[in-house]
């Protein structure tokens, strides 16, 4: 399998992870996702763009079993407010593709909010960075290679 920016990344910080491919069920809802690689879903997370009124982006990483609460997501960035980017923009903002959006290795890094439910799980799963990877690890080695903070920001 080509590795992708994530997986990069991890290497290079020596951060055990495993590589979970479901690129055969043709599957993008996280849910789905979680099912068919039988993880637990809780621990699954989904990667969410969104633009504040200021016309700056902000990332949001929340369960897949979770809403994105936009109010709790503005005020956690010091926003007025954030919507959701059009996924025709995703990849011009991040070099992801929709399915396929990692907080890590984006072509900017940008300020990033992981959901505080994380810090309840040792195992964490995100996108590989290409539709149809899961990348799981351990949630304490991300803040090795990912600038970010724990927010209640999911409904």
């Amino acid at each position: 399998m080509e590795k992708t920016n994530p997986m990069r990344i991890l290497d290079r910080a020596k951060i055990q992870y495993v590589v979970h491919d479901y690129t055969d069920t043709g599957m993008v809802a996280g849910m789905d996702v979680a099912q068919v690689l039988g993880e637990n879903p809780a621990e699954v997370f989904k990667t969410l763009v969104t633009q504040g009124k200021s016309d700056r982006y902000y990332v949001f990483v929340v369960p897949v079993t979770s809403e994105l609460d936009l109010k709790k997501a503005a005020a956690s960035v010091g926003e007025k407010s954030v919507v959701m980017i059009p996924s025709k923009e995703l990849q011009a903002t991040t070099g992801y593709i929709h399915g396929g959006c990692s907080p890590l290795g984006m072509r900017k890094q940008l300020r990033t909010v992981i959901d505080a439910s994380a810090r309840d799980h040792v195992r964490f799963y995100m996108s590989g960075g290409k539709v149809g990877i899961q990348i799981e690890l351990d949630f304490a080695d991300l803040s090795k290679v990912l600038d970010f903070q724990l927010v209640d920001i999911v409904r």
